[in-house]
Order: C-alpha cells, then structure tokens, then sequence
C-alpha cells in the first residue's frame, strides 16, 4: 500500500527527494505518515483537500482485499534548527 501512496504523492509533490514516509503497524490498521516540505502541502493536499481525500478513498479500496484499515496523514516536515 505503501507504494501507491507513494506514487500519487509524488504526483503532486515538487522535492520528490524532501519526502519522508513512516510506517506503523497496530494490529488490523497501519498509519501512513507522509512528511512534506512546506512548500508541497498545498500541491499534495489540494483545493479544499480534494487530492487528500481522493488518495485515502484509492487506499482504502485497494486495501478492501486485505482486510486491513490505512490511516493516511499528512504533516509538513519539522524545520531543523
């Protein structure tokens, strides 16, 4: 699943290169944590988080076989100071 999201991110997002990706299992639903530059939020959230939400209705039908719940989240990358 991992790989999708990274797909349609990378779609959007200009630092192809900035981009983090964390992973955490708990049981029957996973946490995607998708980490961006300031500058690609908007690019990869959309109008009205209309690009956000299209990316968690493809995650969680391509996930309907798995039977396994993906919460996707998308946070702007910590400045490091």
């Amino acid at each position: 699943m991992l790989e999708l999201v990274k797909f349609v991110v990378e779609q959007f997002a200009e630092h192809k290169d900035a981009i983090e990706y964390r992973v955490e299992d708990r049981g029957n639903a996973t946490d995607i944590v998708v980490l961006l530059e300031e500058s690609d939020m908007g690019k990869v959230i959309g109008k009205q988080g209309k690009i956000a939400k299209a990316l968690r209705t493809l995650v969680r039908c391509a996930s309907a076989k798995e039977h396994k719940k993906y919460n996707i989240e998308i946070k702007e990358k910590a400045k490091a100071e």
